[in-house]
């Protein structure tokens, strides 16, 4: 569902972009489409489809979230 909420959202920072609070799967879906530097790897392949899982009820908001922190340090993303 995309009204999904992680209990702490995430602050990212982009190059081209100004930082961004990520409050749940769905947030980040959208960051992971549309932000995300060109350099992705197999964590944001795993971040997006957790995402898309949490979306659809087969994986949970957390689980999602983490494997969203995992892409970001993939991607050498700030986090705040």
């Amino acid at each position: 569902m995309a009204t999904e909420r992680w209990g702490n959202p995430v602050k990212v920072g982009f190059e081209n972009a100004d930082a961004r609070t990520v409050n749940g799967p769905f947030d980040a879906l959208k960051c992971l489409t549309d932000l995300w530097p060109a350099n992705r790897g197999l964590r944001y392949l795993k971040a997006r489809s957790a995402c898309r899982a949490a979306l659809d009820g087969r994986k949970t908001a957390e689980e999602a979230r983490c494997e969203f922190l995992a892409a970001a340090e993939e991607a050498k993303l700030k986090l705040h």
